[in-house]
């Protein structure tokens, strides 16, 4: 079972790095040299990959629209069962509803269609769920699809879009968020996907897929950014936003329950919360204040220890997820954290917010901001309330000193 286990985990989770490109494949024979050299033709690389388990065809009575959004953030590493669970329930589906739960990606395989439609490696609909598997047939699922998307061209196939838009469940799989970016943003798959988050289609995404869901994204263009080198010049290549250059509109996606936010994955096990403070710096705006201009060339929120529309983030760990829904016109977003019950692995979650502007962020130059607030989700029962960023104590206050993380041990 083990390694069943992990071979779903890097299927589900890791690119599919080196797929074959070429439509055309040549391979030569071992004849004698005076022999002319013999090619075969592989089979066309398809426009996108579609695979279904399940009954696509079932009836679905399971409402199309819901009274309000639901959202799973999650970091990354092995799957959270209970919040696939969660989506499933928020969408309406029931046993006897039926339901399609729709997986999107740019690379990879299948992998996550058994898991979420199966209750064990039986492959049975049991009511009873092992864990590491999700019984979404038992839940009321009738399908789960997957959908690999490769392209601007795949992204705005007609096809691509007519399976999308049936579906009552939507989830991001990790990869490769630059993919997501540049393949997927101003297509028709961006259009379908804004039409099902407003009519509160539940959406998740985890690692890459988290990635992309906030307001501002980390899209990753070129190479990951470290913590290190991003603290000593928050303006290195390697630190890409969407949009850019940074923008109240015009990000990907970017759903209004999630305004003024950006995500991060695998937090604390890839040390990443000097590159989060540097993100969320550079989206502080500049302000004149006496003694110079403090903020970030290019920001656009303020940075505040109030108010709901500053600059701010939240960083997830691996086999964590949190749980986000609204509540129903004026009543606040609120959200929870949810993991596996054998993760070996803190599996927190990290709310991040500048009180003040950096004094210092420049390009070539090491970061300086202080008093960064840090709240931590470490349990299952606590509601965090994300409208007026309260519900959990203060963690630490951080500080970034001349490119330098204070507390450098922040777990």
């Amino acid at each position: 079972m083990f390694t069943r286990f992990l071979h779903r985990l890097f299927t589900r989770v890791l690119p599919a790095h080196g797929a074959a490109a070429l439509a055309i494949a040549f391979v030569f024979s071992a004849s004698p040299v005076s022999a002319k050299p013999t090619f075969e033709v592989a089979q066309p690389v398809p426009l996108y990959s579609y695979f279904a388990t399940g009954d696509v065809n079932a009836v679905v009575t399971a409402p199309s629209a819901l009274p309000t959004p639901s959202f799973v953030l999650m970091g990354g590493g092995p799957d959270v069962d209970q919040a696939f669970r969660w989506l499933i329930q928020r969408a309406g589906i029931r046993p006897g509803t039926g339901g399609r739960f729709v997986v999107i990606r740019a690379t990879g395989t299948e992998a996550y269609n058994p898991y979420i439609y199966y209750s064990d490696e039986t492959l049975s609909t049991s009511s009873t769920i092992v864990e590491l598997w999700v019984g979404g047939a038992s839940l009321g699922l009738t399908s789960v699809e997957t959908l690999v998307i490769p392209s601007i061209k795949a992204a705005n196939s007609e096809a691509v879009n007519a399976i999308l838009a049936k579906a009552n469940v939507v989830f991001i799989a990790g990869g490769d968020q630059s993919h997501y970016i540049r393949f997927w943003k101003g297509t028709a798959l961006e259009q379908t996907l804004n039409a099902l988050m407003k009519k509160n289609v539940p959406v998740g995404g985890t690692s890459a897929g988290l990635a992309v869901l906030g307001q501002f994204d980390y899209s990753a263009l070129y190479k990951s950014a470290t913590s290190e080198l991003a603290m000593q010049d928050p303006y290195y290549k390697d630190i890409t936003f969407d949009p850019t250059p940074l923008s109240l509109q015009g990000g990907f996606l970017a759903p209004p329950a999630l305004a003024n936010l950006i995500f991060d994955s695998h937090f604390d096990s890839r040390d990443r919360m000097g590159r989060f403070i540097t993100f969320i710096s550079r989206i502080v705006a500049p302000t004149a204040a006496p003694g110079g201009t403090f903020g970030c060339a290019g920001g656009v929120l303020p940075a505040s220890s109030s108010g709901n529309t500053t600059a701010r983030g939240i960083g997830i760990g691996v086999e964590t997820a949190l749980l986000v829904q609204g509540n129903g016109s004026g009543n606040p977003v609120t959200a929870k954290r949810v993991s596996n019950p054998s993760t070996t692995t803190e599996s927190a979650v990290y709310f991040v917010r500048p009180s003040v502007p950096p004094s210092v962020c420049r390009p070539r130059t090491p970061l300086t901001v202080s008093t960064v607030e840090v709240r931590k989700l470490a349990d299952p029962n606590t509601v965090f309330n994300l409208s007026d960023w309260t519900g959990v104590p203060l963690y630490k206050h951080m500080d970034v000193t001349s490119g330098t993380l204070l507390p450098a041990y922040w777990y």
